[in-house]
């Protein structure tokens, strides 16, 4: 990893993946000639197999299975050290492909050791497969009687001046959703990086609260229209025809 996968241009899943797979096989290659060199012949070794195999049968087939399952994460590579990917809605980068678990450290910093096994039947997201880019959407609402065309504009514009929103592969686009209860829908459409996705959410929202407040524009909150009837009133309306 140190000199001969250093300067190979490699990213580094793969090198990691060439790396463990390196070491399991001197590990195989040692035991198998350590055996021959204690005199065990074919013969020897098949008996102990034999008793492996039953052991895998009666209580070892669930490490095992993690075993096999590390071993297909490596060579076919769904995922990879260094990928950020999503487990039961918690977050966190791959740092290691260990024999029986995988440890991924969220973005609080606490490590998740989840059996490889898990990788292979279960649903798991992987954000960075092919490339780093991620596309968000974030919802805007502005009050009935605002002017569309308005709106559009100024999201675009905030957009275009948030350095974190990219126009790869895709430019930022602006959509009318829907008709709310209290506002008119809109959504921004954009793509950003794993790593810069939240900074461009949360700059995004600073600089379309100040457009809208230069021009004009209001952020509506959800309102109810509350009529209060006299007693006689409530009364007469309780009452049937």
């Amino acid at each position: 990893a140190e000199h001969i996968l250093k300067q190979s241009g490699l990213s580094m899943g793969v090198k990691e993946s060439i790396t463990t797979i390196s070491v399991y096989f001197i590990w195989g290659a040692g035991i198998l000639i350590s055996l021959s060199v204690l005199g065990l012949n074919t013969a020897s070794m098949a008996l102990g197999l034999g008793a492996l195999g039953v052991g895998l049968g009666f209580g070892l087939q669930n490490i095992f299975n993690n075993f096999i399952s590390g071993l297909i994460l490596l060579f076919e590579r769904p995922i990879q050290v260094g990928d950020v990917v999503e487990v039961a809605g918690i977050w966190g980068e791959v740092k290691k492909i260990n024999v029986r678990s995988t440890l991924v450290q969220t973005y609080t910093h606490s490590s998740l050791i989840i059996p490889n096994s898990e990788f292979i039947s279960a649903q798991v997201t992987n954000w960075s497969h092919r490339d780093p880019y991620i596309r968000r959407d974030l919802p805007v609402g502005v009050a009935y009687g605002s002017d569309t065309a308005l709106v559009k504009d100024l999201v675009l514009r905030a957009a275009g001046s948030v350095k974190e929103v990219r126009n790869y592969p895709y430019k930022p686009a602006v959509q009318f959703i829907n008709f709310g209860d209290s506002s008119l829908d809109f959504r921004l459409r954009f793509w950003s990086t794993i790593d810069d996705f939240i900074t461009a959410e949360s700059n995004l929202r600073f600089e379309i609260d100040r457009l809208f407040r230069e021009n004009g524009v209001s952020i509506p909150f959800p309102q109810r229209e509350v009529k209060v009837l006299e007693g006689s009133q409530l009364a007469t309306k309780a009452t049937p025809d």
